[in-house]
């Protein structure tokens, strides 16, 4: 059996509708309080932080923030997000279910893996019914923050099988290059072509999954 290493948002989840209003909610915050200077931060510069983990991206977009005022504004943006998609704002990519759903059908097993805290995969789990379509859920928080080659490492021998990665950004790729496995690079999301150099293919719509992990799993197979 071919196991499919999903990533979540920027992949399959369209991130972007919850996290920029919560993401400037929380620099508001942070300004009108005198710890950072005013800023206005363009679509693309905020979807540079997607795909990091909570701790890691503040340590490195304010760095020079107090512990405590750092802590303080993931936990803001982090409830800002679930109350947003608790109330239906947020939304899988168009086609998404479908997708997943041919995959599964197909009989390729599907396992969730992503740079997130444990109450958001639980939340998005519930809201979009991700149990339809995954049977083994992984994030970041369960294993201490360790990078996601790292947790790959530490789940592989629960799977018996081949793996392909899937996603959107250097952290994906980079699970799959020091692994020696197959990627598909999703140039839909929010990472840049130079994140995505080292995957096997490419695909610029997310109907065109399918067929890219068709062709790497057969190649995996011969």
């Amino acid at each position: 059996m071919t196991n499919l290493i999903f990533d979540y948002d920027g992949t399959i989840h369209n991130t972007m509708k919850t996290y920029v209003p919560a993401f400037r909610n929380t620099c508001r915050w942070l300004s009108d309080g005198g710890y950072i200077r005013p800023e206005e931060y363009t679509d693309r510069q905020i979807s540079y932080w997607l795909g990091f983990n909570s701790t890691d991206m503040w340590e490195q977009f304010h760095p020079e923030l107090d512990c405590e005022i750092r802590e303080k504004a993931r936990i803001m943006l982090g409830n800002d997000m679930a109350e947003r998609v608790d109330k239906g704002e947020g939304s899988l990519f168009e086609h998404a279910e479908e997708v997943l759903s041919a995959l599964k059908n197909q009989g390729y097993r599907l396992i969730f893996l992503s740079n997130c805290r444990i109450h958001y995969m639980e939340r998005h789990k519930r809201v979009f019914g991700l149990d339809r379509f995954f049977d083994a859920f992984y994030c970041c928080e369960e294993f201490d923050f360790i990078p996601k080659y790292e947790i790959f490492r530490k789940i592989k021998s629960h799977h018996d099988g081949e793996f392909i990665v899937i996603g959107d950004r250097f952290h994906d790729i980079e699970t799959a290059v020091k692994n020696n496995l197959k990627a598909v690079g999703c140039g839909y999301g929010y990472g840049s072509p130079e994140e995505l150099a080292e995957a096997d293919i490419i695909v610029n719509n997310i109907l065109d999954i399918p067929d890219a992990v068709k062709i790497l799993s057969s190649k995996e197979n011969k």
